[in-house]
């Protein structure tokens, strides 16, 4: 079982076993990880109609060389633009 399926079920359970009904909110704040919410709604989901948590495994997806140095060159404008107004504001 995948660490991240092993960490909604465990979350899951300890809602549970406190009398809680298990809500994509609670769930979220239970993780020690951060989780996209669609993934917390589809475990919340399966969990529901199987009473099981579906085996959930982290997806790394390789960058190309141009896909790294697009995302790169948005993070260089976003932070340049947040730095401008920052000293804007001072």
């Amino acid at each position: 079982m995948s660490t991240i399926t092993q960490e909604l079920e465990n979350a899951i359970c300890s809602l549970i076993s406190e009398g809680k009904e298990p809500s994509v909110a609670l769930i979220k704040s239970r993780l020690a990880n951060p989780l996209p919410i669609p993934v917390i709604i589809k475990a919340l989901q399966a969990w529901k109609k199987n009473a099981k948590v579906p085996t959930i495994e982290k997806q790394t997806k390789e960058l190309t060389a141009d896909e790294r140095i697009t995302q790169l060159e948005q993070q260089i404008i976003t932070l340049s633009t947040r730095l401008a107004k920052l000293e804007a504001q001072q």
